[in-house]
């Protein structure tokens, strides 16, 4: 099976091939229907708005995960120095970056694994505690499509729940592993009262679905400024990885004059929380935040903007 890593590099590869939409366009649906897509502004008056995630897996990851050492452990044996690379996360990483958001004066949503949550509640409340949003992403660092389901039902709930106890957040939003959702996730999502996910990368800004005939949120999610795809302790310098999403602003702040634009950022525990990451983000954020017009916003913030928004995209 191929690594997560794997994964995200072949589908940021394959997104390089995406074109612009303009502002009015035609699309046809699997089903041959027609539908006129109206991009409008948001409703609350920004030119465009900036969502950062915060992934909390370390310490929910089965042994041997993915990291920047080679995979060449014989069977029988952990790979312990792998296993301190994601203690970084939790130890480090996390901190440093509240930090980091309380300087700045931003919040962020915080994807977090039910596991890891269990195993460093202290800190999983205090970013609650700081004002940040507790996402769901699954009990553990494990597939879901595969599974049948009330297997998967269980699965879900069980993160959500190990959420709710620790921190007293009750996560309306969710992000599967590998961003891979199965057949019946977004009607099981529905049923357990969340509002958004973010496992889809068709957009830069937010849409409205139907999930068991009611309206859903996607919130889209990035692998272009994602730093588990361009740096994770190789591949791309900070420098690299930072001047691709100022890029990336760029552009977006440019179209967003004239149509909703959204900017997605995405750091994990271990990833994020280096000192050299923490520290070019920093310098990333106040030059984002010297543009008029830009804000930015929890997913959940998104998700509860787009659901009363009359202008919004309908799939």
């Amino acid at each position: 099976m191929s690594s997560r890593r794997d994964f995200i590099k072949k589908s940021s590869l394959a997104g390089l091939a995406g074109l612009v939409i303009p502002t009015t366009t035609f699309m046809k649906t699997k089903k041959n229907t027609i539908i006129k897509e109206e991009n409008g502004k948001w409703q609350d008056g920004s030119r465009l708005v900036v969502s950062v995630s915060m992934q909390f897996e370390a310490g929910g990851q089965p042994d041997n995960a993915e990291s920047p050492f080679p995979r060449n452990m014989e069977k029988g044996f952990i790979d312990l120095p792998s296993a301190t690379w994601y203690e970084y996360g939790f130890k480090e990483g996390i901190p440093r970056m509240l930090d980091n958001w309380d300087q700045l004066g931003i919040k962020v949503t915080s994807h977090m694994v039910g596991t890891a949550v269990l195993k460093n509640p202290a800190l999983a409340k205090e970013i609650v505690d700081r004002g940040h949003e507790a996402a769901a992403h699954g009990m553990s660092w494990s597939t879901q499509y595969n599974l049948p389901y009330e297997e998967e039902k269980k699965f879900i709930k069980d993160g959500v729940d190990a959420i709710k106890k620790t921190t007293g957040f009750n996560p309306v939003g969710y992000n599967a592993n590998w961003l891979r959702r199965g057949k019946n996730t977004l009607t099981i999502l529905q049923e357990l009262d969340f509002k958004y996910h973010i496992d889809d990368l068709s957009r830069d800004e937010p849409f409205i679905i139907k999930v068991n005939n009611k309206d859903f949120a996607v919130v889209p999610y990035t692998i272009r400024c994602n730093d588990i795809v361009l740096i994770e302790g190789k591949n791309f310098s900070v420098d690299q990885f930072i001047n691709q999403v100022k890029a990336e602003f760029d552009q977006l702040y440019k179209e967003s004059a004239s149509k909703r634009r959204q900017l997605s950022i995405s750091f994990h525990d271990r990833i994020g929380g280096t000192p050299q990451m923490v520290k070019v983000t920093a310098d990333l954020i106040k030059y984002i935040q010297d543009h008029k017009g830009v804000s930015f916003k929890r997913k959940d913030e998104i998700a509860e903007m787009t659901l009363h928004d009359k202008t919004i995209i309908r799939e």
